[in-house]
């Protein structure tokens, strides 16, 4: 069989290992779109446009953050999140203070919450897995299973994906579907 790149999820594994697998493949390919610029870099934008790859780098990690955390477990968000007055800062926060911090920074802010989101994922699988309910509910009180909250934390990816591809492109011509392999 031919090797698969890492981020690739499995070609005949469970549900889980799918949908986590495909997840995954998403982190790492925004990551790549994202990776290795400086402050300059990751503040340019299109003509069309006020997103920033640092703005979807923080945007990012609070959606790890918010979704794995809250949605999924019940848990208290972790910093910094934890610290912002989000009646007072509205929303937008992510987008709005990733201008002020470093490149430095905003990797280590994404790569963080990937790393605890992906931490979580055996506490998930044991507290019920896929199809558990989530404390993700609709007005009247009905709870998404997890499953559903994971597709939309994939299409939140798939989505910022896109824009860094047009991001990245604008910056410094960097195109292409997947991080190079072999890497």
């Amino acid at each position: 069989m031919t090797e698969l790149p890492p981020w690739e999820p499995p070609f005949n594994g469970t549900e889980a290992e799918a949908i986590f697998g495909a997840l995954d493949r998403q982190r790492v390919t925004f990551r790549w779109k994202a990776a290795d610029l400086d402050e300059k870099g990751l503040r340019a934008t299109i003509p069309s446009s006020t997103m920033t790859l640092g703005g979807l780098l923080k945007h990012l990690a609070l959606v790890e953050d918010l979704y794995f955390h809250r949605k999924i477990l019940d848990e208290p968000m972790p910093e910094p999140w934890a610290s912002v007055d989000w009646e007072t800062e509205g929303e937008g926060y992510d987008w709005r203070t990733a201008a002020e911090e470093s490149a430095a920074d905003l990797y280590a802010l994404y790569d963080a919450a990937a790393d605890r989101s992906r931490a979580l994922v055996a506490q998930i699988m044991e507290q019920g897995g896929l199809s558990s309910p989530s404390n993700a509910t609709l007005p009247d009180g009905t709870r998404a299973n997890v499953r559903r909250v994971l597709m939309d934390v994939i299409e939140e990816y798939g989505r910022h994906t896109g824009h860094a591809d047009l991001l990245r492109e604008a910056v410094d011509g960097r195109t292409g579907e997947d991080p190079p392999w072999p890497a």
